[in-house]
């Protein structure tokens, strides 16, 4: 059963149509990388996805016990967010308040799970240290710890390697292939880092406001790619 089935979804903003007629389906183990120009609908299908926006027309449904709750979510990055005044261990405690119901505090399972996931993006070091003093790699891994409380199932990661050097951004998809291969954590990554984003996808959505293309990394290879080559030249 899909994680995420969207079917004709169309998103418009003061009547402005910003997605128009997308349909596919994530499933458990997918890493679907959604790529496009700016404005093509992208971050914008992926706010879908979270519940933030609501569309216009069509339907998105989760499945195999997903809610939005339990997604997790790493957005850009903004100036002010990097200058966050907390501690790596608070930022990473914070992915568990959509687990917190009506409790105020953070239990036992709350910090345990918050330990496991800095142990696993190895930032445990890290964690009585201000997150603004950390390295862009280093925020990374954080935000990713803090969306893995939400989250045993699904990561929507919105281009998490932008303002990171190419070492750091090729540390970055280590850990997200780990997830993915090792973990089993199903992964729908936007990205304008076509080639790092691609290595280890199994799918691709190409946005254009529509869908142009939607399908597997090999089948855009050597079919959607090439053809769009050949139109341009």
């Amino acid at each position: 059963m899909a994680l995420i089935a969207m079917k004709d979804v169309t998103i418009a903003f003061e009547g402005v149509v910003a997605v128009e007629r997308v349909s596919f389906q994530v499933n458990p183990g997918d890493y679907l990388v959604i790529v496009g120009e700016n404005g093509s609908g992208k971050s914008t299908l992926m706010r879908a996805m979270l519940g933030l926006v609501r569309p216009r027309g069509g339907s998105i449904t989760y499945g195999d016990g997903l809610t939005r709750e339990r997604i997790g979510y790493l957005p850009q990055q903004t100036a002010a967010q990097r200058d966050f005044p907390a501690s790596v261990e608070e930022v990473v405690l914070s992915g568990c308040v959509n687990r917190m119901g009506r409790r105020f505090f953070y239990n036992r399972a709350d910090r345990s799970k918050a330990e496991a996931n800095m142990a696993l993006l190895d930032v445990t070091r890290l964690k009585k240290k201000s997150y603004r003093t950390l390295s862009g790699g280093q925020q990374q891994r954080t935000l990713l710890a803090r969306a893995l409380c939400a989250t045993d199932t699904l990561l929507l990661l919105d281009e998490p390697v932008t303002g990171l050097d190419p070492a750091a951004a090729a540390e970055f998809y280590d850990v997200i292939r780990s997830l993915n291969r090792k973990h089993g954590v199903a992964v729908v990554m936007v990205s304008h880092d076509l080639g790092g984003a691609m290595r280890d996808a199994n799918r691709v959505l190409v946005m254009n406001r529509g869908m142009d293309f939607f399908g597997d990394v090999e089948e855009y290879r050597t079919g959607f790619a090439e053809r769009t080559v050949e139109a341009r030249g």
